[in-house]
C-alpha cells in the first residue's frame, strides 16, 4: 500500500509542475491585475451555474460546489479545461478566454465562501457509516482517502476539497473519470494520481463515498 500512495503521489508532482510550467507562452505575458469590477462581472458569471454562493446547483446537471475549493487545485482544473485534458465544452469555452491573473482571483475568491452543504441529490443516510469507513480506512486496494483529502476532507493545496460536494456530482465524477479525465494524452494530467483509485470503486462504493462526504461542512 505505501509503495502505491509514493507513486502516486510522484505522479502527480510531476503533473503538477508541468501544469505551472508548461503554460501557454501567451499567459505567460499577461500580468494585467484583474480590479475588482472585472472580478465581481467575472464571478457573477460563474454563479449563474455554481449558484450564489458557490454552493452548487442542480439542473439538468449537477455544477460542481467551488466555496471553499483548494485554490491551487482549482487553478489546475482550469488550465486542464484550457488544455483540453478534461472534457467539457461549456467549461473550455470559460476557460480558455481567463487570463492568469484572473484565474488566481477566481481561486482566492472562491475558498474564502463557506456556504452549507446543498445536501439533497439523492443521497442515502443509510450509506454515510460505509462511505466514513472508506473515506477514513481505505478499502481493498484504494487508500484512506483521508490521506490526500484531509480527515476533515478541505484538501490541501492541489487536492480538492469533497467536504459538501454535491453527492449526485461527485457519483459522476467517479463514475466516469476515464471518459472526462486525462484526455490530452500529450500533457500530463494531475488529477492521474485518481485513476486507479476511480477504478477500483464499486458502484456502491461510491454512492457510500458520496454520501459521506456531501453532508460535511
Amino acid at each position: 500500500m505505501g509503495g502505491r500512495m509514493v507513486k502516486r503521489r510522484s505522479v502527480l508532482a510531476t503533473a503538477v509542475f508541468a501544469v505551472f510550467f508548461c503554460a501557454p507562452a501567451a499567459h505567460a505575458l499577461d500580468d494585467k491585475a484583474v480590479s475588482p469590477q472585472e472580478l465581481k462581472a467575472k464571478t457573477d458569471y460563474c454563479k449563474t451555474c455554481h449558484g450564489l454562493s458557490g454552493q452548487g446547483f442542480r439542473g439538468s446537471f449537477p455544477m460542481p460546489r467551488l466555496a471553499g475549493q483548494q485554490p491551487e487545485y482549482l487553478q489546475n482544473q482550469l488550465q486542464a479545461f484550457i488544455e483540453k485534458r478534461r472534457t467539457n465544452p461549456v467549461m473550455f469555452n470559460v476557460a480558455h478566454v481567463l487570463s492568469p491573473p484572473m484565474v488566481t482571483a477566481l481561486a482566492d475568491y472562491f475558498k474564502d465562501l463557506n456556504p452549507k452543504p446543498l445536501g439533497g441529490g439523492g443521497a442515502s443516510k443509510e450509506l454515510i457509516p460505509e462511505g466514513q469507513k472508506i473515506f477514513q480506512k481505505g478499502v481493498g486496494d484504494v487508500p484512506p482517502c483521508a490521506s490526500c483529502h484531509g480527515a476533515e476532507a478541505k484538501g490541501a493545496d492541489a487536492f480538492p476539497r469533497l467536504a459538501g460536494q454535491l453527492n449526485d456530482y461527485v457519483i459522476r465524477k467517479l463514475t466516469n473519470w476515464d471518459k472526462e479525465r486525462g484526455q490530452n494524452k500529450d500533457k500530463p494530467d494531475n488529477s492521474a494520481i485518481m485513476q486507479p483509485i476511480a477504478h477500483d470503486l464499486t458502484e456502491a462504493q461510491v454512492k457510500a463515498v458520496a454520501a459521506y462526504v456531501s453532508q460535511l461542512e
